[in-house]
């Protein structure tokens, strides 16, 4: 164990002098040492600018262009009545008799669709290409709204089922009339397809 330390303690003073040794040579080597003075001559100048007088420049505003024609009247667009919405409503056979000159249900009648709003295509199903359709099944209440729409039906399964409800929700409806008076339909059905335009 003391021959142990004694190793250690040589080694560790030959380590030390040859540290010694080489600092004293870095210390030492003349080419080490640079001339850090500014060799050659430096001219500094400072031009001087004589005084001017400034010179004050009104300026106006360029006149406006020339007034030209005004442009010709667009045509106006023709609409495509046979253009697809992604919605397919299935007909139904109304017979209605409808009397203005009164004020609320006055005549007996069939419930007929007023409004039916497209549904928003889910973006997932959109960018993969994939079309369907969902059978609904709704409640048309006595003001015409729709209450507690339910999938009967869906091709696929789950991917717009929540697209079409949300839509059936917003659709209305003139009420069906009995004796005068608006009564609820239950089990009313609408099959909403849905396809990606070309």
């Amino acid at each position: 164990m003391i021959v142990r330390y004694a190793f250690g303690v040589v080694l560790g003073a030959v380590a030390t002098f040859l540290l010694f040794m080489l600092m004293q040579a870095v210390i030492a080597n003349p080419e080490a040492a640079t001339d850090t003075g500014v060799k050659g001559r430096i001219v500094d100048f400072v031009r001087v600018q004589e005084d001017q007088d400034v010179q004050v420049k009104k300026r106006k505003p360029p006149p406006p262009p020339p007034v030209d024609e005004p442009p010709p009247s667009m045509p106006k667009p023709t609409l495509d009545s046979n253009v697809s919405v992604g919605m397919e409503i299935g007909l139904v056979d109304v017979d209605i008799d409808v009397d203005v000159s009164g004020t609320g249900y006055s005549s007996d009648g069939e419930y007929l669709p007023i409004v039916k709003v497209a549904p928003i295509y889910p973006r997932r199903a959109q960018s993969r290409g994939i079309e369907g359709y969902v059978l609904l099944e709704f409640t048309v209440t006595t003001t015409g709204s729709v209450r507690d729409p339910s999938v009967i039906e869906a091709k696929p399964p789950g991917v717009f089922d929540r697209s079409a409800i949300n839509a059936a929700l917003k659709f209305k409806y003139k009420p069906k009339v009995v004796d005068g008076e608006p009564i609820e339909v239950a089990g009313v059905r609408n099959l909403i397809t849905f396809q990606l335009e070309d």
